[in-house]
């Protein structure tokens, strides 16, 4: 039998290996198969060997390369046309849209973290200690979550107004009369002098609620099993918030890890509000106490997020350009594409500006506002006037969809920390 052109192969694919019946799924093969129509395993019954293994390796690569290669040129430099290419039946040349905006996305967002300095925030959450503003009374107590106020400090600048308004008086005594004057309309508008009464008593007030929160969370010290039964008689917003604080102090004072562990030590039931206020609690407190690996968890979530964003916004893709015969998933097509090069031009961005220390991001996403108005000229054929209007909507849309997808995705990892 005599050698056909384009039947021998080399290595495992030649033809003396072929067989009459697919090893894997059975099916009946003829001599010339070089893969099986059933199943598309390659119909060779050699033995595998390293040389084979590495073989096929550069085989599968180079021809990823390929795809890879013919996306990113008709990416870059034909808006539209591989959308266009992709849904009209030619998609052997180019790599899948959807794993290929996975793989960009992931690597952007692995770039932009190991670019970012959050793990720093932990450490600066350790180094807290309560100080909102040097100087100021007030300090954020990081044991209860709650605002105090030092009385000393207080004091000290209360003294020291005093200390300056009386030196005032020595320098410049019309302010003595200044400050009569301000007595006379004291005593002559009512209003006023209840507004400045106020004013007076805000030392007052601030001791007022200090002692109020001591006589609180004394209690609460003295018998926290006994305060949290006061809280299961209450209902509604105020009792879960109440409840999370109370979580919130003994989460850290006592290491709770679980729900389990605040039920034995505090004999606290076991419902649904309760696991929801400890799970609050425990999570904010991560996040407090370590906000630069909560981010750094979030971004890394973001990929997926996209692949829920993206439907949702094709939708309004598909409903401004309803009347064109193209289904959903042309449009999320066309979606894809144009958000994977965002994602190219991002990463060039990231990588221009780590080599020569620079902000070239704004330059990038102008390069990418004039690419996608070509784009949907390209892929959707209309006039500049409609393509200008459904490009600002959509933009539009976009815009605000991706604000609260990013509000919704952190305020969700916060709580499920």
């Amino acid at each position: 039998m005599g050698k056909k052109d384009g039947l021998i192969t080399k290595g495992r694919y030649e033809l003396k290996f072929r067989g009459v019946e697919c090893l894997n799924c059975g099916h009946p093969l003829d001599i010339s198969d070089k893969y099986c129509p059933n199943c598309s395993q390659a119909n060779s019954t050699k033995k595998l060997t390293i040389k084979d293994f590495i073989d096929e390796f550069f085989s599968g690569l180079i021809n990823y390369d390929s795809k890879l290669l013919k996306t990113l040129s008709a990416l870059l430099l034909r808006p539209g046309r591989i959308s266009k290419d992709y849904v009209n039946g030619k998609r052997v040349s180019y790599t899948n849209p959807f794993r290929f905006l996975l793989s960009l996305a992931f690597l952007y967002f692995l770039m932009f973290t190991y670019n970012n300095h959050f793990d720093d925030w932990d450490q600066a959450a350790k180094d807290f200690d309560g100080t909102i503003y040097n100087g100021s009374p007030f300090k954020f107590n990081t044991e209860s979550g709650g605002i105090e106020v030092d009385s000393t400090i207080y004091k000290k600048q209360s003294e020291s107004t005093q200390m300056t308004l009386d030196s005032l008086k020595r320098i410049n005594p019309n302010i003595s009369v200044g400050l009569q004057h301000l007595d006379s309309i004291k005593n002559g508008d009512p209003k006023l002098s209840a507004k400045l009464g106020n004013l007076d008593s805000l030392g007052v007030f601030i001791k007022d609620i200090e002692q109020s929160q001591q006589k609180k969370d004394s209690f609460m010290n003295a018998d926290p099993s006994g305060y949290f039964k006061t809280l299961e008689t209450k209902s509604g917003i105020d009792a879960f918030s109440k409840k999370a604080e109370f979580f919130g102090l003994y989460i850290k004072k006592d290491t709770l890890y679980n729900f389990e562990q605040a039920q034995t030590l505090y004999n606290i039931q076991e419902t649904t509000t309760n696991k929801m206020a400890f799970n609050f609690s425990n999570s904010v407190w991560k996040v407090v106490s370590e906000p630069g690996t909560w981010v750094n968890e979030t971004i890394s979530k973001l990929p997926f997020v996209i692949f829920f964003f993206m439907p949702v916004f094709t939708v309004f893709i598909w409903l401004v350009y309803i009347r064109k015969n193209y289904t959903y998933t042309d449009h999320l097509i066309f979606s894809f594409h144009n958000q994977s090069l965002l994602f190219i031009l991002l990463i060039l961005s990231l990588t221009l500006d780590t080599i020569f220390d620079i902000n070239s991001s704004g330059i990038f996403l102008l390069i990418f506002a004039f690419y996608l108005y070509k784009a949907m000229r390209k892929f959707y054929g209309q006039g500049r006037f409609k393509t200008i209007v459904k490009y600002i909507f959509l933009n539009t849309v976009f815009m605000i969809l991706a604000f609260f997808t990013i509000i919704v995705t952190f305020a969700g990892s916060g709580l499920t920390y």
